[in-house]
């Protein structure tokens, strides 16, 4: 009988040394930053290699360390599979101890690794997830989207071509929720503006032959073909547009177009091109000294995924050191209230649903002979700023916002 207090009295104090332990060991651990993006598959251009080496540049740019913990970048390919990037998200948040995740290509993804964030209560960066439902009816409070959502790149480049006096739309889109929101975001506004969308044809991911598609925008006679796709399969949908010769009567336009993507078709194919962008490399000083940095890693320069993986780890970062806690709700907090301002987030607000709005850029690429040296690629025309480029919050359905 005599034993029993002691037995007790001993496994509570080892209890609680092993809690003193944890803690000690909890001050000094790395705080984990995972990217989780495409390193193999179409969209590995757009994400891959360059996302870790974007979230490198943001650590070192925070001396390595915040609230005195070294600062730990650690990447995996979700293989453009909902399951796997759910998963690994999922061991990463559970077992890893990640702090926050960054990138995650591709909408399908996106949103799983959105569920998974607001179930573990810890925080996705949605850098490189474009679609609008990640701030709209699927938005939750742990969910970040820092990129331009597919509502704001329709918005742009609609309004900008529809002032050209270009009325007939068609669109060629990805058969999966970005092509989808692309498709109808883009509808709306140019029905809203006088114009008239006259079809629609979706493409699986990663098609092998565009031919078909092209010949029904063709048979369209649409004075505009909007892509709702990205990576291999909007460069791919060029290069078969060249093929049959609809680039010299028919206006393309693309809201997912990325500079890697000119780079790898060149600027005979795609030269007059509009696009819309948050970021290009040469657009100042402060970009140009960023990128040149990016390109000493990479060897290439970064593409507005990229700049929005550093912007959004360098925030979330700078986030923690101010809120004195690396706590997800404490660090959220503190991004809504701090100035978000960068190379990349330019006259920014994180907004109640969690989006972040920034000035964003009306490009067209530029011909070969216009072009004086690698990489400089486009002609900026217009810079929208954030109030006018993105959805009003009135207008949101997220759960979050108050009516």
């Amino acid at each position: 009988m005599s034993k029993t207090p002691f037995s007790v009295a001993c496994v509570a104090l080892l209890c609680g040394w092993a809690s003193a332990a944890f803690a000690q060991d909890k001050s000094t651990a790395p705080i984990k930053i995972g990217v989780l993006g495409d390193m193999s598959g179409i969209y590995q251009a757009l994400s891959g290699k360059g996302a870790v080496a974007a979230v490198q540049l943001a650590v070192e740019d925070m001396g390595g360390k915040v609230l005195g913990r070294p600062i730990e970048v650690v990447s995996a390919d979700h293989q453009n599979k909902t399951d796997v990037g759910s998963a690994i998200a999922r061991r990463w948040y559970d077992q890893e101890d990640v702090s926050a995740i960054v990138d995650v290509v591709g909408s399908g993804v996106s949103l799983a690794v959105a569920a998974a964030a607001n179930d573990r209560k810890k925080v996705f960066l949605a850098s490189n997830g474009a679609t609008s439902a990640l701030n709209m009816g699927q938005c939750n409070p742990y969910t970040v989207q820092w990129r331009s959502d597919t509502f704001a790149a329709s918005k742009a480049i609609t309004e900008a071509m529809m002032k050209t006096g270009a009325k007939t739309w068609y669109v060629i889109g990805a058969d999966y929720n970005l092509g989808h929101a692309l498709e109808q975001e883009m509808t709306q506004i140019v029905n809203a503006s006088g114009g008239k969308m006259l079809g629609s044809v979706f493409h699986p991911l990663a098609a092998s032959d565009f031919a078909s598609y092209i010949l029904s925008a063709q048979n369209s006679g649409a004075q505009v073909i909007a892509l709702a796709d990205a990576g291999d399969d909007m460069v791919n949908a060029l290069k078969t547009a060249e093929e049959f010769g609809l680039l010299k009567t028919a206006k393309f336009v693309s809201g997912l177009v990325f500079i890697t993507d000119i780079h790898a078709l060149g600027l005979k194919t795609t030269k007059g091109l509009v696009l819309s962008s948050d970021f290009y490399w040469d657009m100042d000083d402060q970009t140009r000294a960023w990128s040149e940095r990016y390109y000493k890693k990479m060897g290439s320069m970064p593409n507005l995924s990229h700049a929005a993986d550093y912007s959004a780890a360098l925030q979330y970062l700078k986030a923690m050191e101010a809120a004195k806690s690396d706590k997800a709700e404490d660090v959220l907090a503190m991004m809504h209230k701090m100035p978000l301002d960068d190379m990349y987030a330019r006259h920014a607000v994180l907004r109640e649903d969690n989006l972040m709005i920034h000035d964003m850029l009306l490009a067209q690429v530029k011909t070969p002979e216009e072009s004086k040296r690698p990489w400089d690629y486009y002609k900026i025309l217009d810079t929208v700023p954030g109030e006018k480029a993105f959805r009003p919050l009135s207008e949101s359905k997220c759960p979050m916002v108050k009516k």
